[in-house]
């Protein structure tokens, strides 16, 4: 079963229509798998893993398999949560090459049915089969595996922080606290598990944090600076620390305020303080533990940087068969 939200918001730097007067409940519920990043992009990680691995070549597989030999394998889900990365794990093998056929027998997001976990289950299942040159399987295997091992960890707790914010109003977001040159992948595998994300980059939007707000004398400054630089209709992001600063930024007109590290008490201020003038982000000191308190404030967002810094990653193997 592939599961995301209804609402799902790629970039929410995309949202510049007015907060509503009520909040609307969002739900998780299956839909579309999110699209896949450009190919070329994504090619481009997988031959630096490949290029890291492979050094010189590959000296066992070379010394016992003959460029002749083909093989049938399969990749193995040996743990519950959310699948993500299949895209990857076939790139990795037309990089190593093209023969390989790689046959897709579960869906991108799904989920194992519980039993499969169960005591009485099998405890695994194949996502995947390849058929092809014996080499190349080997080759890729332990780059494919660390792959979609780690999108699925990713995917797995996006989807636990989707499922913790149902019934309320507010967005579960990633940050750019991703692993340095996958952050592509990482954030695909947000969308996938249900959760929406922040910036791309520091390209893709102004977000006015508390360095900037003292290199530029102060909240209004900035705000106004970043208005001055904006597109029509392009969203202005300001970090505050407290009600005195969220009022000013939002009589500077910011249209998006980060309220940082702000108690639940404070933040269910903050938003009668907004009255609807600027939609809100929480962020710093949010878990799983406490998400689901943090979203009953009626913040519009929730910026987690634990999906993608500190998730896990799921047990996968690939077999050869006989």
């Amino acid at each position: 079963m592939t599961v995301t939200p209804t609402v799902t918001a790629t970039n929410l730097y995309r949202h510049t229509a007015p907060r509503d007067a009520q909040p609307a409940a969002r739900t998780v519920t299956p839909t579309v798998t999110p699209t896949f990043p450009s190919s070329a992009d994504v090619r481009a990680i997988v031959r630096l893993a490949l290029a890291e691995d492979l050094g010189r070549g590959d000296l066992t597989t070379e010394a016992t398999v003959t460029p002749e030999t083909t093989a049938t394998a399969e990749v193995l889900q040996k743990a519950p949560g959310v699948l993500c990365g299949l895209p990857v794990l076939e790139l990795v093998f037309q990089e190593l090459d093209p023969r390989v056929q790689v046959t897709r027998l579960a869906d991108e997001g799904s989920i194992p049915d519980p039993d499969t976990f169960s005591p009485r289950g099998a405890g695994r299942r194949v996502v995947a089969r390849l058929e092809g040159p014996a080499a190349a399987i080997l080759s890729g295997e332990r780059i494919a595996l660390n792959f979609i091992q780690r999108l699925s960890g990713v995917a797995t707790a996006s989807r636990r922080a989707a499922e913790l914010v149902q019934g309320t109003r507010a967005t579960v977001i990633d940050t750019r606290k991703t692993t340095p040159g996958l952050r592509v992948l990482e954030k695909y595998a947000v969308r996938v598990g249900g959760a929406s994300n922040h910036r791309a980059g520091l390209d893709d939007g102004f977000l006015i944090k508390e360095n900037h707000i003292r290199a530029a004398g102060g909240i209004t400054n900035a705000v106004h600076a970043a208005q001055r630089r904006a597109a029509p209709g392009q969203v202005v992001e300001v970090e505050v620390t407290n009600l005195d600063e969220l009022d000013e930024a939002l009589t500077a007109g910011a249209s998006l305020v980060l309220l940082d590290n702000f108690s639940e008490p404070g933040l269910r201020m903050a938003v009668v303080q907004a009255a609807g003038r600027a939609r809100l982000e929480a962020s710093g000191g949010i878990t799983l533990e406490n998400l689901a308190a943090i979203a009953d404030t009626g913040v519009d967002y929730i910026s987690l940087g634990a999906l993608t810094h500190s998730a896990g990653v799921l047990d996968f193997s690939l077999e050869v068969r006989p």
